[in-house]
Formats: C-alpha cells, sequence, structure tokens
C-alpha cells in the first residue's frame, strides 16, 4: 500500500525520473524522514521546554529564550541524529558538526524571524514558539540529510 502511494505521489507531480522522485521510491529515505521525526519530536519538546523555562522562570526575552533553548536542542537533535537516523553516514565528528551547526543557524534565523512575526500579529509567545518550530522542520531535515549527513 506504500508502494502504491509513492508511485501516486510521484506520477501525479511529474517526479517519476527525477532525482527526487527516484529517492520517494527508496524505503530506507522513509524509514530515515521517520528517525528524523522522532528525533525532531524529542528537540521540539526539549526546546518549548527550555524556551518555556527561560521565558517565565528566568523571565528572560522571548527572543533570547529562543536562541537559549535552540542551543540546548540543537545539541539534542545532532547527538540522536548522528548516532541514530544517519549512522551508516557518520563522518568526522568536528566535520559534520560544523555542518550540522550551519545548516542549524540558519533554521534558527528562519524560527527567529517566524517568532517575531507571530508575536508581533499578537499571538502568545509559546504558541509562537511552538508553530515557528513547526514551520522551519521540512528545511531542517532538507538541509540536514543533504547537507550535514550527505
Amino acid at each position: 500500500m506504500l508502494e502504491r502511494a509513492r508511485a501516486a505521489l510521484t506520477a501525479e507531480t511529474g517526479l517519476a525520473g527525477s532525482r527526487a522522485g527516484r529517492a520517494l521510491r527508496r524505503p530506507h529515505n522513509w524509514l530515515q524522514l521517520a528517525q528524523f521525526c522522532t528525533v525532531g519530536a524529542s528537540g521540539y519538546v526539549v526546546n518549548l521546554a527550555v524556551y518555556t523555562l527561560l521565558l517565565r522562570g528566568a523571565g528572560i526575552h522571548y527572543l533570547l529564550a529562543a536562541v537559549g533553548s535552540f542551543l540546548v536542542a540543537v545539541t539534542n537533535n545532532y547527538a540522536w541524529n548522528r548516532h541514530w537516523t544517519f549512522r551508516r553516514k557518520r563522518g568526522h565528528l568536528a566535520y559534520q558538526g560544523v555542518r550540522f551547526l550551519v545548516v542549524a543557524v540558519v533554521a534558527l534565523s528562519a524560527n527567529l524571524l517566524f517568532l517575531k512575526t507571530l508575536v508581533t500579529l499578537g499571538l502568545g509567545k509559546i504558541a509562537a514558539q511552538a508553530i515557528a518550530i513547526a514551520l522551519v522542520m521540512p528545511f531542517n531535515f532538507a538541509g540536514t540529510k543533504l547537507r550535514s549527513f550527505r
């Protein structure tokens, strides 16, 4: 059933013969996506928990709290992605870590932009952070897979 869904998706979008289409047909990529989402979910919880603690518990400005929670969550995500999701693609720890950090900093920049915009529009700071993290996640997966753990 999953195979038919993948085939239908690639046929409908015209991706069948493209690199993306071939990638969508490989079961390993779907497993990796599921693992990445699991790691991402743990990072999401860590990020929101630390963000809330810094925002409400320590009284830190919401943008600075977002940076602090990002640093904790990105460390969590890097460790889990390196040792579980992309374990077959282990490179040199420092080089891989730098590439991961570059992708993460771009993702953080986008997250801060979304967060500030949502807060400016009147959304609560914790809800805005929850949405901002979710909006950045697809880019983060693509960057992590294609750049950090290539």
